[in-house]
């Protein structure tokens, strides 16, 4: 009866992880990590890497039962069939569960690097936030772009073995289109919620302007990205020069950008609103990927195809929109 009892806990725990999600942050993440091992190739240990990224990978479904938890609310309307809002998942269970790995995930960076337990608690504050954030149109979008910029600064701040310049325009601006991408990404997702968020209050962007101004702003939005970056690029605040994996990957990403306003256009409610944002993450998760090109341009092919096949796959097990 308690086997029974435990794996039904940690199968809806799983499931309200949402996995696909875990790309979001783990990227993010990576690209600290592999701006670490690029300054410091040979002081640099492999085993540290993995054990960051294994925490950045899984620290959105660790965040995301506090987030799920905040917003039971909307969720009934939105999602009903989430296992927190369903009962399946206990929620007091749930949430201790979550402070114990949050807890053993903090104990681990203070051994990493304490410089590190800022962006990391920073992270878990700015998830609190945004919650409430969301209800404010826009607000809620910079909020979580920042949120997932920690993640960006957690994986180089736990790695580095010294830190003798924290700051520069490349740095920033990097931290800057994280944030964006996220942002931009965070939007398309209100438009599934748009029922929900109305009937609870929260005014989200989406919201406040409407299905039909929304599905516009959806298309001029897709180009964000890419103007931001052309525009940093040219005023000298990205140092590194854009090479051939580089500019590839920004063709296939802007390509993926516009497709999600397309969709979004198209089929901004229902069903097919929902499907869209397999489209929606991976154009977030393979902007970000574009990124680490900069600097490793082999990781960055690899990554951007894992990233791709991976995000379908774990979307693909999330097949009713209802959760």
């Amino acid at each position: 009866m308690i086997y029974k009892d435990l794996h039904k806990f940690i199968k809806a725990y799983i499931k309200s992880m949402r996995l696909y999600y875990a790309f979001i942050t783990g990227i993010a993440g990576w690209i600290g990590v592999a701006f670490c091992r690029y300054l410091y190739p040979e002081s640099v240990s492999l085993i540290k890497s993995v054990i960051i990224l294994i925490i950045l990978f899984l620290s959105w479904g660790i965040n995301q039962i506090i987030n799920d938890y905040l917003g039971l609310k909307e969720d009934s309307i939105n999602a009903p069939k989430r296992p927190m809002v369903t009962g399946e998942l206990n929620i007091p269970a749930s949430l201790f569960l979550s402070f114990v790995l949050v807890v053993f995930s903090a104990v681990i960076t203070a051994y990493l690097s304490l410089w590190a337990l800022i962006p990391l608690f920073g992270g878990i504050l700015l998830n609190i936030i945004y919650e409430y954030a969301k209800g404010v149109p826009f607000l809620g979008n910079i909020v979580f772009g920042l949120m997932i910029s920690m993640c960006t600064a957690y994986g180089y701040l736990a790695l580095c073995p010294e830190i003798e310049v924290l700051f520069t325009s490349s740095r920033l601006s990097v931290l800057f289109m994280v944030a964006l991408l996220n942002g931009l990404m965070t939007y398309y997702t209100y438009f599934k919620d748009y029922i929900g968020d109305r009937e609870s209050g929260k005014v989200t962007a989406v919201v406040l302007q409407g299905i039909e101004k929304s599905r516009k702003t959806a298309v001029l939005g897709s180009f964000l990205p890419s103007i931001a970056l052309l525009t940093l690029k040219g005023f000298g605040l990205i140092e590194a020069s854009f090479n051939e994996v580089f500019i590839f990957l920004f063709i296939m990403t802007l390509f993926l950008q516009i497709w999600t306003g397309v969709l979004f256009y198209k089929f901004p409610k229902g069903k097919k609103a929902y499907f869209s944002l397999v489209t929606n993450f991976r154009a977030c998760t393979c902007g970000q990927v574009m990124m680490i090109a900069l600097f490793n341009k082999e990781l960055a092919l690899y990554l951007y195809i894992a990233a791709y096949i991976f995000i379908g796959f774990l979307f693909g097990l999330y097949s009713d929109n209802k959760m």
